[in-house]
C-alpha cells in the first residue's frame, strides 16, 4: 500500500494549534483562526449570539415562505431528512409552523441500522411525504472500496449521493426551494464569510467530481457513466434555469443540536440509539449507517481530530459543557477504534483486516503521528499536552 502524502492533499499546517475556546485544532481542513488563537466557528458562534437578531431573521423566513408556498396543494420545498433529529426538525418546523408543503428526501445509507430505520419511519409516520434515493449496491460497494483506498474514507459515495439526490429531485419536480439544516463550513469550519448569507453558492456545482479525481480515472476503475449517475450533480445551468436555490435553516433560527435532538423526539418519534456511538459520548447523532463510525475514524487518523472532537467542540460553543470537560472526552473517546461494525465494513468492502490496517497507516501524516512501538501509534500533538 502506498504511502499517501496526507498532509500536502488537505493543505495541512506543519504545526498543531489548537482553539483557545474549544476543543478543535488547525488541521480541520479549511478552517481559519484570528490573531488571538480562536477559530471563526466559535467566532461565528459569538456573533449569532450576541448580534443576530433573530425576529428579523424569522421575518425572512417567513416572507421566503409566503413567496415559495404552493397555492394548488403541490410540493413547494426539498428537505432532506434521514430521520435524524436535524432534519426532522427542519421538515417539521417548515411544515408545522410556517405552511409549508414538504418533500422529504433520503439518500440510502450504506449499511442501513436498526435505530437509523425506526428513526426514518417515525419520521414518516408523524406526517410526511418521503421519497428514498437507493443507487445499485453493487455501484455502491465498489465505490466504497475505491474511496476507502484512495480517499481514506469508505463513506464518500453516501456523501456524494446525498449532497446530489436533492438537487436532482427539486429539478425533476420543478420544486424551486431546499432548505437544509446548519451550514457547516460557518458552525463547524471554515471562514466567516459565509455566516452572512442564507444560501449556499451553487455555481461551483460542475467543478466537482468525486473529490477532484477526474472521470478518467473512475474509468480506468471500470465505472460507466450509467454508474456514476445517481451520485452526480445536475449542470449548475440547469439549476440556474430553474431558479433552485438552496437555503440553510440555521440562517434562520438559533442552530442547537442538542435542542433539535429534543424537538425532534417530541415531534417527530426521534429515539437515540441504545448506547453511546463509537469514537465520541453522545447517541443522538449520525446513527443511520454502519459505517458512519469509519468516516469519523479515518478523519482522525488524517487529521487528528475525531468525533469526539467534534461533539466536544460544538457543545462548548452551544455552552452545554466546559472545554476542560471537552478535553477529557477527546482524550477517552477520540481514539477509540470502532470495533462494533468492523465485520460489516471488512465484508463490505471486500477487504481483510490486513489490508484495512495498511489503509489506515497509509493515511497517518508523519507530523500527527508516530510509532511508539512495532504495533503501536500515538499522536504527538494531543491537545491534552498543550
Amino acid at each position: 500500500m502506498r504511502k499517501f502524502n496526507t498532509r500536502k492533499l488537505y493543505n495541512l499546517p506543519g504545526e498543531v494549534r489548537y482553539c483557545k475556546k474549544c476543543t478543535i485544532s488547525n488541521q480541520r481542513p479549511r478552517i481559519k483562526f484570528d490573531e488571538n488563537g480562536i477559530c471563526f466557528p466559535c467566532k461565528y458562534n459569538e456573533y449569532k449570539r450576541h448580534e443576530v437578531d433573530w425576529n428579523r431573521r424569522d421575518q425572512e423566513l417567513t416572507d421566503l415562505c409566503n413567496k415559495n408556498r404552493s397555492k394548488n396543494g403541490d410540493f413547494d420545498v426539498v428537505v432532506p431528512c434521514s430521520g435524524g433529529k436535524d432534519g426532522s426538525y427542519v421538515a417539521h418546523q417548515l411544515k408545522a409552523i410556517y405552511g409549508m408543503n414538504p418533500l422529504c428526501v433520503t439518500w440510502s445509507p450504506l449499511i442501513p441500522t436498526e435505530i437509523g430505520r425506526k428513526n426514518l419511519n417515525a419520521f414518516i409516520q408523524s406526517g410526511f411525504n418521503h421519497l428514498l434515493g437507493s443507487p445499485n449496491p453493487d455501484v455502491s460497494r465498489r465505490l466504497a472500496n475505491i474511496c476507502l483506498k484512495e480517499m481514506g474514507d469508505p463513506f464518500q459515495p453516501f456523501i456524494y449521493g446525498q449532497y446530489n439526490f436533492p438537487l436532482k429531485v427539486a429539478l425533476q419536480n420543478n420544486i424551486k426551494l431546499i432548505f437544509y439544516g446548519e451550514n457547516g463550513e460557518v458552525e463547524y469550519g471554515g471562514d466567516m464569510k459565509n455566516a452572512y448569507r442564507a444560501t449556499r453558492d451553487l455555481s461551483d456545482v460542475d467543478k466537482h467530481y468525486f473529490s477532484g479525481l477526474p472521470p478518467s480515472f473512475w474509468r480506468e476503475q471500470g465505472f460507466s457513466e450509467s454508474d456514476l449517475f445517481p451520485y452526480l450533480s445536475p449542470s449548475f445551468k440547469s439549476l440556474e434555469q430553474a431558479g433552485i436555490e438552496v437555503h440553510f435553516m440555521g440562517y434562520y433560527k438559533f442552530w442547537d443540536p442538542q435542542e433539535n435532538f429534543y424537538y425532534a423526539m417530541k415531534n417527530t418519534g426521534f429515539s437515540p440509539a441504545p448506547e453511546r456511538s463509537e469514537g465520541t459520548y453522545s447517541r443522538y447523532a449520525s446513527l443511520d449507517d454502519k459505517l458512519d463510525a469509519f468516516h469519523y475514524y479515518l478523519m482522525f487518523i488524517k487529521f487528528g481530530i475525531g468525533r469526539a472532537t467534534s461533539d466536544s467542540a460544538h457543545e462548548i460553543r452551544d455552552q452545554k459543557i466546559t472545554r476542560e470537560e471537552g478535553m477529557i472526552l477527546v482524550k477517552q473517546y477520540d481514539s477509540e477504534f470502532p470495533l462494533r461494525n468492523i465485520d460489516s465494513l471488512l465484508e463490505y468492502c471486500s477487504i481483510t483486516k490486513e489490508e484495512l490496517t495498511e489503509i489506515i497507516d497509509a493515511w497517518r501524516p508523519d507530523h500527527l503521528w508516530r510509532k511508539s512501538s512495532e504495533s503501536s501509534w500515538e499522536l504527538i500533538h494531543p491537545i491534552w499536552k498543550q
